[in-house]
Formats: structure tokens, C-alpha cells, sequence
């Protein structure tokens, strides 16, 4: 018996997956309860110890020493202590072996229930401590049914539940379906460990990505922020630890490999990878691609920005239902305000512009500023990249509108107009030419003059 009692302790132990000490220590618990209910007093203390090579067990209780014994339950005679102890006396207690012969028959039949319950209870800390390690890492399920509001998912040892707010949007579940899950909580409830797995939650993308790309994994290039829509589109913002790498050509992989096996874990998630930068305005500039930015304004006080779009790609800046704005909101943590390039210089035209004050100034100079047309120059801030950063309001240079709108007046306009003098007919002047010709200035070659005659002579003839 004593060797079908160890062979039961080690099936109990290979079945619960727990070691031969816990489930052992299982058994002692529940043989207490057991033997203080039939052979001992309620309150007694009293222990019991299984002897793991041979499975022999024995119960150490603790008796009070008296003269004369009136519950052999719980006292014991001075002779028959002073044969384990010769140094003990009346009133006090001693530890002596009380064995029930009939421990075989208790062990099989009435500890049966209390065994069972701590075997559980073994298990369930067991698992607890398991999973407890394992929050917020990625584990793979096998889906063993669906409810309306809820999936479980075996995790082998045992069940973990997904919600209906951590599914993904586009994802139809079917029993047996293997899925990998971001273990969200793992808490201790009265059934056992309670696990909580998402599909939906950001991080699952974000260590799928660690997974997939050995760059991560070892340091070299990082993952700065995620953002998710699951099922849709998500975007993740990388940064590479070493000048001479390339952080979204790492995620992406040779001819796209290792972004691909990301999106058909997600089941056809779009997902953008983008450079991260100190800079906010080219971290937004990155975010809203694939859209192309023609400035960007910053407002640390309100920390918001606006993006100016060209007309011709404010629809992609947008996305569909403002999909892709909304992702960079999430991804750089600014409130973003999309504009188009006509939009924005039609605001800046219509602000107000400060007054222009001209002096009264008798120069010559100022008919030539009359002259030229001037504009107005707005004076802004571009970075490097050719990013418009921040607005200023625009300064108002000197121009002819301007120059008329003043009080200047000038000695023309207060002189009447002089009277128009009759032309006179003026002669060109002639010269010799190097031949001794003579001719006008402006080349015509004219013929000699007669003698006898005050007019010139040319091809007409006079009567």
C-alpha cells in the first residue's frame, strides 16, 4: 500500500505539473484535517510528515504531561514522558508520535476532498506565479471557444479571456484558430488565476516588432512610440542607436520580408515605420507621410502645431476618416491642424497690417521709389529641410499704393499747368562724314545742297 500511496503522489504531481515536495506538502495539509477530526481534540496541535522514500506516515501531536491521564487525546502520563524527555514535569507539553492505525483507510477515504482542494490551490499559486512573470509579453493560444462577448484561448496549463474591447476589429475567430495574444493582467480570483489577453492593445504590435527584428531586440535600434487602430492602420516611430544604420530599413528588411510577416500576424494591418526625431517639427513631418509637408508651425504653449499641406495632397494628409492625422496625434503626442497651402495664405494675407507712416521728404530719390513696384516681405523661419517653423507678421515695405495714399504733395500738383508752347520746326543737324559727305545723325544720307535754293532737295519734285 505504502508503494501505491508514492505512485499515486507521483501521477498526482506529472498530471498538476507540479513537483513531488508541493504535492506532498498538499497531502500533509489535508491528513491534519483529516485525523484532528476522528483522533484528536478540535484545537489539538498536530503535525503530519510522509516519508518521501518509502511513504510511510506519522503524526507528531502535542499533549500536556499530567499525573493522571483524563483524555488520552490530548495529555499524557509523567512516566510515559519522562521515557521520551527525563527532564520534563507537570504541565508541561511534549511532541510524542500518535499515529492512527487506521492512517491508510483515512488517507483513502476521508482526506480524499481536502486533498484535491489543495492540490488546486497548489496549482492555481503555481500558475499565478508562472503568468505573473509574463505580463505584458506576447503568448501563444489555441482559441477552445467563443462566446458573444468574450474568447477563451487555452494557454495549455490553463485559460486566458479576451473581451470583446481587447478583439481587433477585422478579426473573425473560429475554435482551434492559433493566435498569439499580449498578456494585458493576470489577477488571483476565487475560480483561480484570471488572465486578460488583447489583440487589439498597441504593445502586442510593438512586441511582435521586437520579435521579428533582431535589431530591436539587441539595442541597436529602438522603438520611441506606437500607434494603433487595430485591424486598420498603425504607424511606430523608430530611432537607430548607430549613425551607419538605417532604423525603418531594419524594420522594413530586404525587399520587405520582416514588415510583411508583421502584417500577416495582424491579418493585413497596414503599418507605417517612421524615423523618430528630437525635432517636433520633423517627428510631424514624418508622421503625416506618406503625405508631403510644405511647412510646419509650432505652439509649445498649447503644444499644437499647423501642418501646411499642398492642395494636391491634403485628402492623404487626412486619410480616410481622418485615419492618418489622428495616428500622428497619437504617435507624436501634438495637436495637429491640417491646412492647405491656399488656406494658409489666404489667412495671412487677410491679417491686419500695420500702418505705413511716410515723412514729407523733397528728394529725387522719391521719384524713383514711386516708380518701382514693390511687394511685401513676410518674414518667416526655414529650417534647413525647407520646413516653415515659425510665422511672423508680415512687414510692409515701401510701395507706390503706399507713397499715394500719403499726404505728400508736390509742386506740380499745386502749380497750375503750364501752357503748351508751339513746336518749331527744327533742322537736323549735319556732318561730315569721314569721306567729307554730308549726313544726319541719325544715318539718312542727304543730298548736296544747290546753289540758288534755301530748301533741301530730295527725291520729290517742286514746281
Amino acid at each position: 500500500m505504502k508503494s501505491d500511496f508514492l505512485l499515486a503522489i507521483t501521477q498526482l504531481s506529472a498530471e498538476k505539473n507540479l513537483s513531488k515536495e508541493v504535492v506532498l506538502g498538499a497531502v500533509e495539509s489535508a491528513l491534519v484535517s483529516a485525523y484532528r477530526k476522528d483522533n484528536f481534540a478540535p484545537n489539538q496541535d498536530i503535525t503530519v510528515k510522509i516519508d518521501p522514500n518509502n511513504g510511510r506516515v506519522l503524526v507528531w501531536a502535542k499533549k500536556m504531561v499530567v499525573e493522571i491521564v483524563s483524555d488520552p487525546r490530548s495529555e499524557i502520563a509523567l512516566d510515559e514522558a519522562k521515557k521520551i524527555n527525563k527532564g520534563i514535569k507537570v504541565g508541561e507539553e511534549l511532541v510524542v508520535e500518535s499515529t492512527p492505525s487506521n492512517a491508510g483507510r483515512i488517507a483513502a477515504q476521508t482526506a480524499k476532498q481536502v486533498i484535491l482542494q489543495r492540490l488546486h490551490e497548489a496549482e492555481h499559486s503555481a500558475i499565478y506565479e508562472e503568468y505573473a512573470d509574463k505580463q505584458g509579453e506576447v503568448i501563444a493560444g489555441v482559441v477552445r471557444r467563443i462566446e458573444p462577448k468574450q474568447v477563451f484561448i487555452d494557454l495549455g496549463r490553463t485559460e486566458a479571456i479576451m473581451p470583446s474591447n481587447e478583439q481587433s476589429a477585422n478579426e473573425r475567430y473560429r475554435v482551434g484558430q492559433r493566435l498569439k495574444v499580449y498578456l494585458v493582467e493576470v489577477a488571483q480570483s476565487a475560480r483561480g488565476p484570471l488572465l486578460i489577453v488583447s489583440r487589439s492593445h498597441p504593445n502586442l504590435l510593438r512586441r511582435i516588432i521586437e520579435i521579428e527584428v533582431p535589431e530591436i531586440y539587441n539595442g541597436t535600434v529602438e522603438i520611441k512610440s506606437v500607434a494603433r487602430e487595430a485591424g486598420y492602420r498603425s504607424k511606430v516611430g523608430v530611432i537607430a542607436r548607430q549613425e551607419s544604420i538605417d532604423a525603418v530599413g531594419c524594420c522594413v528588411g530586404l525587399r520587405g520580408i520582416r514588415i510583411q510577416n508583421i502584417v500577416n500576424e495582424l491579418n493585413g494591418e497596414k503599418i507605417d515605420i517612421v524615423n523618430w526625431s528630437a525635432d517636433p517639427a520633423k517627428f510631424i513631418t514624418n508622421a503625416i507621410s506618406p503625405a508631403q509637408v510644405a511647412g510646419v508651425c509650432l505652439n509649445e504653449k498649447d503644444n499644437s502645431a499647423v501642418v501646411i499641406i499642398p492642395d494636391k495632397q491634403l485628402s492623404l494628409a487626412i486619410g480616410k476618416e481622418g485615419q492618418n492625422v489622428r495616428l500622428a496625434v497619437k504617435l507624436t503626442g501634438w495637436r495637429i491642424d491640417i491646412k492647405s497651402e491656399s488656406s494658409f495664405l489666404e489667412e495671412e494675407k487677410a491679417k491686419p497690417k500695420p500702418a505705413l507712416v511716410v515723412e514729407e521728404v523733397v528728394s529725387p530719390v522719391i521719384e524713383e521709389i514711386i516708380a518701382e513696384e514693390t511687394h511685401e516681405i513676410s518674414q518667416v523661419t526655414v529650417s534647413t529641410q525647407g520646413i516653415l517653423e515659425v510665422p511672423v507678421e508680415p512687414v510692409a515695405v515701401i510701395s507706390r499704393r503706399a507713397i499715394r495714399k500719403t499726404e505728400i504733395r508736390f509742386a506740380e500738383d499745386i502749380l497750375p499747368p503750364a501752357e503748351p508752347k508751339p513746336m518749331a520746326k527744327t533742322q537736323k543737324k549735319k556732318k561730315k562724314d569721314v569721306h567729307g559727305k554730308v549726313s544726319a545723325e541719325d544715318g539718312i544720307k542727304l543730298k548736296k545742297k544747290k546753289r540758288g535754293y534755301n530748301t533741301f532737295q530730295d527725291d520729290e519734285e517742286y514746281f
